[in-house]
């Protein structure tokens, strides 16, 4: 085995070359940080300040450029526990069904009479009919408007329970649809916090979902808590609705159906619209910061296939008249639709600087918040508290790797040295995978490469006693060298292999701190296995080639 082909030599240093050059980065942290930053940012915007361009030529692009994205307790950031208000898409649902139950009704008014919606408590669609004898009838219409639900647990069921009470029939979501619909609404919400939060570039976040309607957010790298409630908590609800009138009272009454709003760009105008919109932001498809005819800061959008027909559809029927771009109940702007908008993009303009237009760029490519989200729990965490936990794991890691390589040239002489060698490459190598895959180096994942590099020795340890076995039973150096790693070779990889097996267990089912400390153990042992039985050996070989000794004392 010590007759290593040049093949396997040159794969060995080329591993080792390559982990050296992948972890380097890391030196460079602040300046390759801005640089990746300022490339990210130029993927978003679709164009390049100087600011960017200065930050993005502070590292070359042609080396490797991945970092060790530090956790929280490490970089600092916010924590955020956000409690999901499911209730409001039950309202929603209702609003989104009234048309349709409306026309339904109005298609029978010889039968059940006139229709009339009337106030009903939150999540429920209460409707007055003319005929209340004709209830029966009502009752099946809005029935056959209701569809089965969709998750395995209410399987086979109605999405819609209906109900009479008097003349009003009342509609509102089954239990079965209920619970469906608050899974959907805690997923959809953890999505799109995901996709904001991806938008502007943080690396590496937690979030998760926590009991039925909780969300846990953490944030390495953000400035404070409020920043992130202000880019998480926005609901960058972008709708185009119909324009009933324009009006200056703010106490104006819309009228059943329609909604009063006031400007966003004129103190003092509001407009009645209705409340049913013609297209919402879920249509778009994309949205980027760019500038107006004038030179302002502004944001082209592009609706998808669907929004696009639709939209269509509604300028070519209303030519002259006035529609509004609501933006979180206020209206952008209303401009009179002058021709036929079939192309199924646009533009959004108004009294924003680039900041604002990248920002409400990035809130309208992540889509709107189902529901509205309160935070129960907000901490932010200063980088100070970071810098100090990773001054004390540095500290630990450096006396750990002193005092083993001291054991190891005590224990071993020249052969502990090449271990030694072998481990602090073993502590390059772990970061170069984490850098490779992006992975997030927390203050528990110090404490998995502290055990690492106490641990990484025990291959060699095993290698180095079987050779001075064999030593003492008389066999020359080369031939007690060999039999030595073959030897010591199953022992060592049932050792990692079921340690590993155990690393894997707690990365798949721990979180947090037991998920961080997996993390950095799981790469230690397979880098571990690499520098310990190929690396080592490869070193001692070259040792053995150069020096030829006739006699080893071990």
């Amino acid at each position: 085995m010590l007759d290593i082909p040049l093949w396997k030599r040159l794969l060995i240093l080329g591993i080792t070359a390559l982990g050296l050059l992948c972890a380097m980065p890391n030196l460079f942290y602040s300046r390759v940080e801005q640089h990746n930053d300022a490339i990210a940012a130029v993927e978003r915007n679709g164009f390049e300040t100087p600011e960017e361009a200065e930050a993005r030529a502070g590292w070359p692009d042609w080396l490797p450029s991945g970092l060790v994205n530090l956790g929280l307790d490490l970089r600092g950031g916010a924590h955020l526990l956000g409690e999901v208000h499911v209730q409001d898409v039950y309202k929603a649902r209702m609003d989104a069904l009234w048309p349709e139950l409306r026309d339904a009704l109005v298609a029978q008014r010889e039968v059940v009479g006139a229709v009339r919606r009337v106030q009903a408590p939150d999540g429920q669609l209460a409707v007055e009919i003319g005929n209340p004898d004709q209830m029966a009838k009502a009752v099946e219409i809005a029935r056959g408007l209701a569809t089965p639900v969709t998750s395995l647990s209410g399987a086979g069921q109605s999405d819609l329970a209906v109900s009479a009470n008097g003349s009003r029939l009342i509609v509102q979501l089954s239990d079965a649809e209920k619970a469906a619909t608050d899974d959907r609404t805690v997923q959809q919400s953890l999505e799109i916090v995901r996709r904001r939060i991806d938008e502007v570039g943080t690396r590496e976040p937690t979030i998760q979902r926590q009991g039925k309607d909780r969300i846990l957010i953490q944030v390495p790298g953000i400035g404070s808590a409020e920043e992130l409630k202000e880019l998480i908590g926005t609901t960058a609800r972008l709708t185009f609705n119909p324009v009933i009138s324009r009006t200056s009272d703010a106490n104006a009454r819309p009228g059943m159906g329609n909604v009063l709003l006031p400007s966003m760009d004129e103190p003092g105008v509001y407009y009645i619209i209705e409340e049913s919109p013609v297209v919402t932001g879920e249509d778009l498809t994309d949205a980027r910061p760019s500038f107006d005819q004038n030179g302002q800061p502004s944001v082209d959008f592009r609706f998808g296939p669907s929004g696009a027909k639709r939209f269509g559809a509604y300028t070519s029927a209303n030519i002259g008249q006035p529609f509004a771009i609501v933006l979180d109940d206020q209206v952008i702007s209303a401009p009179v639709i002058r021709q036929a908008i079939t192309t199924g993009s646009g533009q959004i303009s108004g009294s924003m600087n680039v900041e604002d237009s990248t920002r409400l760029a990035v809130l309208l490519r992540a889509g709107a918040l189902p529901a509205e989200m309160t935070f129960l729990e907000e901490r932010t965490i200063g980088p100070e508290l970071g810098q100090d936990s990773i001054d004390a794991g540095r500290l630990s890691s450096v006396i750990a790797t002193v005092a083993v390589v001291a054991y190891m040239i005590a224990s071993y002489g020249f052969f502990g040295a090449i271990a030694s060698i072998a481990v602090i490459i073993n502590v390059v190598l772990i970061l170069a995978v984490m850098s490779m895959m992006g992975a997030t180096l927390t203050l528990p994942g110090i404490a998995g490469i502290v055990l690492t590099v106490g641990t990484a020795v025990d291959a060699n340890v095993i290698i180095y006693e079987r050779i001075r076995e064999e030593l003492r039973a008389g066999k020359r150096v080369v031939k007690a060298i060999d039999d030595g790693f073959n030897e010591a070779m199953s022992a060592i990889i049932d050792a990692n292999v079921t340690s590993f097996i155990a690393a894997m267990v707690m990365f798949f089912l721990g979180s947090g701190p037991v998920k961080g400390f997996a993390v950095t153990l799981t790469i230690g042992l397979v880098t571990s296995v690499f520098t310990a039985i190929y690396l080592t050996r490869l070193m001692i070989v070259f040792w053995l080639q150069w020096r030829k000794p006739k006699e080893l004392i071990l």
